[in-house]
């Protein structure tokens, strides 16, 4: 199984649409066998959902996600986790421990955001 964690400075990046990283964990039999730290081609969901499948991601870690993206990514077969906020490594362990904090009714609908620096934890999270 592969998941990727939408990544930024060691930390769940939080708005899919802007990702330029996703950090990719290769897990057997509920253990972190492999992690690549893999830069974007393209950007906006449809073309970041095909990046993903491209990897053979089977399901998601991410911050604020828009419904559109969330229907991208099912329409690729993956499963996703969205409105995790944190450390990526710690994330990964909550994950793997079956303990990850996670909001799927969350959705971020706030697409005029000013380049990747947003926080979308700031205004897709109240």
């Amino acid at each position: 199984m592969r998941v990727a964690i939408t990544y930024k400075g060691g930390k769940v990046f939080q708005h899919f649409g802007h990702s330029t990283h996703f950090k990719l964990y290769d897990i057997e039999n509920g253990v972190v066998t492999g992690a690549h730290l893999v830069p974007v081609q393209g950007a906006g969901h449809d073309a970041l959902a095909g990046f993903l499948k491209m990897f053979n991601v089977d399901e998601l870690i991410c911050g604020g996600i828009g419904q559109g993206a969330k229907d991208a990514l099912a329409a690729n077969g993956i499963k996703v986790y969205g409105g995790v906020d944190g450390d990526a490594e710690i994330v990964m362990a909550q994950y793997l421990a079956g303990q990850l904090e996670y909001d799927n009714d969350h959705v971020c609908d706030h697409h005029d955001h000013d380049g990747d620096d947003h926080d979308c934890g700031s205004c897709c999270h109240e």
